[in-house]
């Protein structure tokens, strides 16, 4: 294939697929563009096109993962519910990281549209700093904000019951977690 040859269309999809598939870090949608010689936007519709043949493709603050439904074998999935202000956002983030805890997505039920949620796949403080500085630089609200108080709903996963405890209490502690 020449190196300014357009990758189209079904091929192109399955290229997306595969490379994600083979990636352990998530890959933008304009890297994505580059490698197969299309815009950004060719990619994000390549992309709804994937999810809606149900690809398991998460879009993060990093760029998109795919993301097979399980939860990886001896890793546990927790639901829990925080509250807090904006300013408290990094803090929260950092308590869940540095307990040895991903977050996968926050979740907020929103009075008109019903139940919302997004990926945020964040593991370590430099991911949690990368979505912050994401969020700032796009002018963008946190989800928390469009609901009554602030009140949402994180999923996060671990690799053992101690680091979800450790991490509920830090949050207790910094009376961020609702119980």
């Amino acid at each position: 294939m020449n190196e300014n040859e357009k990758i189209l269309g079904e091929e192109r999809r399955r290229f997306i697929v595969d490379t994600l598939q083979a990636s352990e870090k998530p890959i933008t949608g304009r890297v994505l563009g580059e490698m197969t010689n299309v815009s950004r936007q060719v990619i994000v519709g390549d992309i709804t096109l994937l999810k809606a043949k149900n690809e398991p493709i998460v879009a993060t603050s990093q760029g998109y993962i795919y993301m097979p439904i399980q939860t990886a074998p001896g890793r546990i999935e927790k639901t829990i519910v925080c509250k807090h202000s904006p300013d408290q956002t990094m803090e929260e983030l950092n308590i869940l990281v540095d307990n040895g805890v991903t977050v996968k997505d926050v979740k907020i039920e929103h009075p008109v549209y019903g139940d919302l949620s997004a990926s945020i796949m964040v593991s370590n403080r430099n991911e949690v700093k990368e979505f912050i500085t994401r969020i700032k630089e796009a002018d963008a609200i946190y989800l928390s904000n469009l609901t009554e108080g602030g009140i949402h709903l994180h999923t996060i996963l671990a690799d053992n019951e101690v680091h979800i405890k450790n991490a509920e209490e830090a949050l207790r502690k910094a009376d961020i977690l609702v119980d």
